[in-house]
């Protein structure tokens, strides 16, 4: 059996990657790392130079990034049916790198309020923050997942980028955003994630009030 490790802390992207890990219904140890000395310490460098999360570790090799956890999760596990199929690829890896590329550098950006002058917008790799948000709200208008009518990995990704932005407020509440995160949030991997998460962020909450009485 393949060795399948999940360096992550619950209050961070690696929500993405648990809810792909759910998604495959593949057996994983958790790793619990803390956000600090222990992240940004010599022994989870060694996993991640960059010292965030999450990470995974499979059969010895260290993939990061979400985007290319999703990915390359959905190829390693091809029984769990979430890699495209030829006619699925274009779409599946077009909207992938664009949720990783122009769309999460519009929302950070928007949300920092860096606004970049119109003359200069030619220069971002996305334009305008309306411009990346009009676009991916263009393309799901008529499609119920990124490759039409099947849920891929590609979901995974994209939709959380569109989940958070519902909850938190970093895309605007587009009734298209809202009808595919209510498609996701159904799922029963999506909602085994969150629960595992909830649970750590509870339990570390209860911890640290504990620490302090």
């Amino acid at each position: 059996m393949s060795e399948l490790i999940f360096y992550t802390n619950p209050m961070s992207r690696g929500q993405i990657a648990r809810w792909m890990l759910e998604e495959l219904g593949a057996p994983y140890e958790q790793r619990i790392v803390q956000y600090g000395p222990e992240m940004k310490g010599p022994d989870y460098r060694a996993i991640n130079p960059m010292g965030k999360v999450p990470a995974i570790v499979h059969d010895g090799k260290v993939i990061t990034e979400c985007a290319a956890i999703c990915a390359y999760l959905a190829e390693a596990f091809p029984e769990a049916g979430l890699a495209p199929t030829a006619e699925e690829r274009a779409d599946y890896y077009r909207w992938m790198f664009f949720g990783a590329g122009p769309l999460e550098q519009a929302i950070i950006n928007h949300a920092m309020k860096w606004e970049s002058p119109e003359d200069k917008q030619a220069m971002l790799g996305y334009g305008s923050y309306e411009l990346a948000v009009e676009t991916l709200a263009g393309w799901l208008a008529d499609r119920d997942y990124v490759c039409g009518d099947r849920f891929t990995a590609a979901d995974v990704y994209v939709g959380a980028q569109v989940d958070w932005g519902q909850a938190f407020g970093t895309l605007p509440p587009h009734p298209v955003f809202a009808a595919y995160a209510e498609r996701l949030r159904a799922r029963p991997a999506y909602q085994r994630g969150k629960a595992i998460d909830n649970e750590l962020i509870a339990k570390a909450k209860a911890e640290a009030e504990g620490a302090s009485a």
